[in-house]
């Protein structure tokens, strides 16, 4: 790998755009790749194998593409893969953490609401996460699945009377508790932050982990020597697992720039499960 090659990122769907907009706004001279695992979403309700399956497959289609680094811009493909692909890649993959740790130092009722996938709460990863932030915090973390939330958004509604209705009765029982903080635990909500200003106010943080994560990437990539030469003007390029004529309005309304979504190659992958099956290989 050398620095003009490019940084691969993915998500179930478009939320991963939230991410790729700040890696994008953190390393301007990077060229990106981006997949959309749309015909694959949500991956909520899916079980640990199939999110695993899934993501092996895109991350072998990135590196297939060239990149030196794979950032997992989804915190259920996280909880269920992250461990597996930094064991099988030589590459950095850098993954989601949801902003619990910020919220606790922020917080002054002492209790936060985290809203996520219901995998993402059940996951290995972020009970770890909340077992470390247990240990050095009296606060109280309160813990939310949003289930449809995903759906409503890769549909293109983010402001619409179904999606704040919806949001409004996740975030009521959370307010209610004294919560003042709030950490968006799914990369697809941060799309949804006006409603959720809307029904919780302006006195209640709203906590994402995007430019976190933008500056793993370049850490990590500066300690291996793979930062893009400062000056370049970096590019973006986008695949969809879904029809693309079925996302490119979403896509391109979301990255706010006219976008081309291309299609993953055809059989791509021809056995995801199989894939990763051969993990152990």
């Amino acid at each position: 790998m050398t620095p003009h090659h490019p940084i691969g990122v993915f998500d179930s769907g478009v939320g991963g755009l939230t991410v790729l907009k700040e890696i994008r706004r953190e390393l301007p001279a990077e060229d990106l790749l981006y997949v959309a695992d749309s015909g694959h979403a949500p991956y909520g309700d899916k079980s640990p194998l199939q999110i695993e399956a899934r993501a092996v497959a895109l991350t072998e289609f990135l590196i297939g593409q060239g990149a030196k680094a794979v950032v997992v811009a989804c915190n259920t493909a996280t909880g269920a893969a992250a461990r597996l692909l930094r064991s099988r890649y030589p590459v950095p993959i850098i993954a989601m953490e949801p902003a619990v740790k910020p919220a606790v130092a922020l917080t002054r009722s002492g209790v936060i609401g985290v809203l996520a996938t219901r995998a993402t709460l059940a996951s290995h990863s972020f009970g770890a996460l909340l077992a470390r932030v247990g240990a050095a915090t009296a606060a109280q973390v309160l813990l939310q699945p949003c289930p449809g939330l995903v759906e409503r958004i890769e549909a293109g509604d983010l402001d619409g009377d179904f999606t704040r209705a919806l949001l409004a009765d996740y975030l009521r029982p959370l307010l209610a508790r004294g919560a003042d903080s709030i950490v968006l635990g799914c990369t697809h909500y941060p799309y949804l932050r006006p409603l959720i200003v809307e029904v919780a106010g302006t006195g209640v943080a709203v906590l994402d982990s995007g430019a976190a994560v933008a500056r793993q990437v370049r850490r990590r990539l500066e300690s291996s020597g793979l930062l893009a030469p400062a000056g370049c003007h970096g590019t973006e390029r986008f695949w969809t697992s879904a029809h693309p004529a079925a996302g490119q309005e979403l896509v391109s309304r979301l990255w706010q720039t006219r976008v081309t979504l291309e299609p993953l190659p055809a059989g791509w992958p021809a056995d995801s499960l199989a894939i990763a099956a051969g993990r152990a290989t």
